[in-house]
């Protein structure tokens, strides 16, 4: 490394249980073959386990195998929550750009995921198998794009819910906004609470109904905008909540 260079931050790692401070530990399965052989860390390197519930552990390698390492814990940290938290209600999306979707939002600072069954989503999650395969895909994405924005807190991706359970969501979140192409409010005009649940609802690609948007503006939701053109619904989120975290105290280090 040359003089003057950045340092970056250590690499995190899930794991499910954190040690003491001081102690040994094992990082084996596939995070320890992913820190030995993708990442290829070496002994006296450090990296970060979580839990993805904000405990956090900085570690040195003490040795490495084929799979796995073997650590030294030197610091237990707590990440506290946000106060204001920000849940995004996505429309389902089709293939790669769902995912996409929830890496960029979960790179952004999401503190939660929920699909949403809006009436123009070609994706339509069905119960069985393919569902469930769809829904495994965004929790995982949203797992691995976490680790790699070094987050100590993982977003949930719950269960799809239809217009009927966001409307309720929308009713009991501190402030619900959503982004609509024909809203006349821009984003940075809405007062944004100082702690709660901030509900972002993004539509589909084709949009939401009048029928949708009457329902959630019924139920507390402010339509805005962000802009003077319309994003796809795989981006839409992502440049909200950089818009969100500019206009709050969501961007000010918590550890």
């Amino acid at each position: 490394m040359t003089a003057g260079s950045p340092v970056s931050s250590p690499p995190v790692f899930l794991a499910e249980r954190l040690p003491v401070e001081g102690a040994e530990t094992m990082l084996a399965g596939p995070e320890g073959r992913h820190a030995a052989t993708v990442r290829r860390l070496r002994v006296d390197e450090r990296l970060v386990l979580t839990d993805g519930c904000g405990e956090l552990a900085l570690c040195e390698v003490l040795d490495t195998g084929r799979d796995r390492l073997r650590l030294r814990v030197l610091r237990r940290m707590i990440e506290p929550a946000p106060a204001l938290r920000v849940t995004l209600a996505q429309a389902l999306v089709k293939g790669r750009r769902g995912e996409l979707s929830v890496e960029l939002a979960t790179e952004a600072g999401v503190d939660a995921v929920l699909p949403w069954r809006a009436d123009r989503c070609v994706a339509r999650w069905d119960e069985g198998p393919r569902g469930m395969k769809a829904l495994s895909h965004w929790r995982e994405t949203a797992r691995e794009a976490a680790k790699q924005s070094r987050r100590g807190w993982f977003p949930e991706v719950a269960e799809p819910v239809d217009i009927g359970v966001l409307r309720q969501r929308a009713a009991a979140a501190a402030v619900c906004l959503v982004l609509h192409e024909r809203a006349t409010d821009p984003l940075p005009s809405v007062p944004l609470p100082a702690e709660g649940e901030l509900l972002l609802v993004v539509g589909p690609e084709g949009g939401i109904t009048e029928a949708e948007l009457a329902t959630l503006t019924a139920a507390g939701g402010r339509p805005v905008r962000l802009g003077p053109g319309v994003l796809r619904s795989s981006s839409a989120g992502a440049v909200a909540l950089g818009a969100i975290g500019a206009l709050s105290q969501r961007w000010i280090l918590r550890h």
